[in-house]
Parts: structure tokens; C-alpha cells; sequence
């Protein structure tokens, strides 16, 4: 009995290993599969974003200007430049976030100080983005001119570009800040605050009326109009052998048939896309401010139904369209 038991032990060990790899094989084949279904999900997710973003475009290239105005920007300011008539708002008055629109302050602050423009100036470690970890072609230690760093600042929106102008300023950031915050005021923007020169940092915060007002206030510097209304720009920078192309961020200015006197875009998580423009619409000039928009293409897809709508609609009507 006692050696019939052994042999069945001895049986049974010698299965476990079978057993064992059989087991081994299974949890395999379960990864990969699961693995492959992780990978078809994401396909189908990508695949609906492409879809949707499809559908937006479609939307806005159907839309005659007829219907009601429906925007996806949160906040949306909409005036003639000239007569400062409201053409249409939306929670104008609710503050907010602004990205890399803070910029347009950044430029008029840094002119304001009519300093040379051909000086040379380096890209220091302390104008690296360590707050978000935003990407930048402008490596430490290279160097370009006032007027170089100001192009990339507001064209490209570069933030080590923009860190590098508040650094050079008399007094240094701190004072640079101050500066900001001073013509802020003197422009009636009174519910603006800067904490840095880039909008980086999410406390800088505005409303759509009050950058309505910045943006009729650097429509004035004839530097600031010509940057930010500029395609593309090459430069070649020290170390490299071939000059690097920066492109605007708004897409309207690098291609469209709109005639963009000023624009400047921002985006960061928590002010969603952002985008200011003065643009003339119908023979007029306009000021566009959107603000908090979700998905890449909609603060263009509601730029470009705001000007549908204008050209659609009889001017002595538009001032109608106020909804907060």
C-alpha cells in the first residue's frame, strides 16, 4: 500500500511541470490578447477623435451664417474697433486663465522700454519651463537679438523666448512683472493679474472684456502687428548648420484668405485654447477674443463662424447678440 501511494506521488509530480507551462501558456496568450485589444481600443479611440474632429470641420464649412451663432468657446467677446460697439458676448466678464495671450503684455511691456533691439541675448537656465515642462527648440546658452526674442515670443509663442525678454529688463523678472501688472491698469483692465511672462502660470487671469482692451492697445505697436501677423520665420541658431523654421500658432495667418491685422494664441490645461485676433470683417475692423475652448480646432471653427455670421448678417442688427 505504502509503495502504491509513493508511486502516485511521484505521478503527479512529475505532471505539475506540464501542468505548469500549460498554465504559463494560457497567461500568455491571455496578455497578448488583452495587449492586442488595448492596441485595437486605441485605434477606435483615435479613430473617433479623427471622426469628430471631421465632423467639427464639416460643421463649420456647412454653417452659412443664417442660423443662430453657437460657439464652443466658454468665454467669447466679439467688437468693432472703431466704434466699440458689442457685436456679440458671451460670459465676457468672467475671469480667467489666458496662456500665452499674456504675451501681447510681455511685447508691449518690454517696447515700452525702448530698449536696443539688436542686442544679443542668452537663453539661461532660468528661462527653462519647469512649471509645465513645455518643449522649446531654444537649447541653454543660445543667443539671439531683442528683436529675435521677441518674434519667436509672439509668432511661435516660445517661452524660454519670453522668459529671456522679462530677464534682460531693467530691475530684472520681478520688476518686469510689476510693469505688466502697472500697464494693466493704465489700460482699465480691472480684473487682470500677471504672475509671469509667458502664461505659463495659471494665475495670470483676465476676462474677455478687459483683453479686448489689450488687444486694441497692442494693435498700436507696429512691431507687435507685423510679428504676429508673420507666416513663418527662419533662423539659424548657434551650433546648428541648417536655419530652423518657426511657424505661427494660428493657423488663419499661415494660410486663409482673412485680412488678420493682430493675433496671438495661448493654451495651457487650465485655460483650454485661447485665441485674440483683430481682423477685418465685412470692411470692418474687428477685435475677436475666445477663450476656454476644448479641441484643437474649435477657437479656429469659431473664429471662422463668427465671421460667417457677420458677413451673413445685417450690421445694424449684430448688436443684438449679447449673452452675458
Amino acid at each position: 500500500m505504502r509503495k502504491l501511494l509513493l508511486l502516485y506521488i511521484a505521478f503527479a509530480l512529475s505532471l505539475a511541470p506540464v501542468a505548469a507551462h500549460a498554465a504559463g501558456k494560457k497567461s500568455h496568450k491571455h496578455v497578448t490578447v488583452s495587449s492586442k485589444s488595448k492596441h485595437i481600443k486605441n485605434i477606435s479611440f483615435k479613430s473617433n477623435k479623427y471622426r469628430t474632429s471631421l465632423h467639427a470641420q464639416k460643421a463649420v464649412n456647412a454653417y452659412d451664417g443664417s442660423g443662430p451663432l453657437l460657439l464652443a468657446s466658454s468665454k467669447v467677446l466679439v467688437t468693432n474697433q472703431l466704434t466699440g460697439e458689442i457685436i456679440f458676448a458671451k460670459n465676457t466678464n468672467q475671469s480667467t486663465p489666458i496662456a500665452s495671450v499674456t504675451k501681447l503684455m510681455t511685447a508691449m511691456v518690454m517696447l515700452d522700454a525702448h530698449l536696443p533691439m539688436d542686442d544679443l541675448l542668452f537663453i539661461a537656465d532660468e528661462d527653462v519651463d519647469y512649471l509645465k515642462g513645455t518643449h522649446s527648440r531654444l537649447s541653454v546658452g543660445t543667443s539671439l537679438t531683442r528683436a529675435e526674442l521677441l518674434q519667436l515670443a509672439l509668432m511661435a509663442s516660445e517661452n524660454r523666448a519670453a522668459a529671456a525678454l522679462a530677464r534682460n529688463y531693467p530691475g530684472g523678472i520681478s520688476a518686469f512683472i510689476s510693469a505688466m501688472n502697472r500697464k494693466a491698469d493704465l489700460l482699465g483692465m480691472k480684473s487682470t493679474h500677471f504672475f509671469d511672462a509667458t502664461g505659463l502660470d495659471s494665475n495670470n487671469v483676465s476676462t474677455a472684456e478687459d483683453l479686448v482692451r489689450m488687444v486694441n492697445a497692442a494693435y498700436h505697436y507696429p512691431e507687435i502687428r507685423q510679428v504676429t501677423t508673420t507666416p513663418s520665420h527662419s533662423i539659424t541658431l548657434y551650433g546648428r548648420g541648417n536655419p530652423i523654421n518657426f511657424v505661427n500658432t494660428n493657423a488663419l495667418v499661415r494660410g486663409s484668405d482673412w485680412v488678420i491685422g493682430l493675433s496671438k494664441t495661448g493654451f495651457i490645461n487650465e485655460a483650454g485654447r485661447c485665441l485674440v485676433m483683430q481682423a477685418e470683417i465685412s470692411g470692418q475692423p474687428m477685435i475677436i477674443v475666445l477663450l476656454d475652448s476644448v479641441g484643437k480646432l474649435t477657437r479656429i471653427g469659431d473664429a471662422k463662424r463668427i465671421r460667417k455670421w457677420i458677413e451673413h448678417n445685417d450690421a445694424n442688427s449684430l448688436g443684438d447678440n449679447v449673452s452675458g
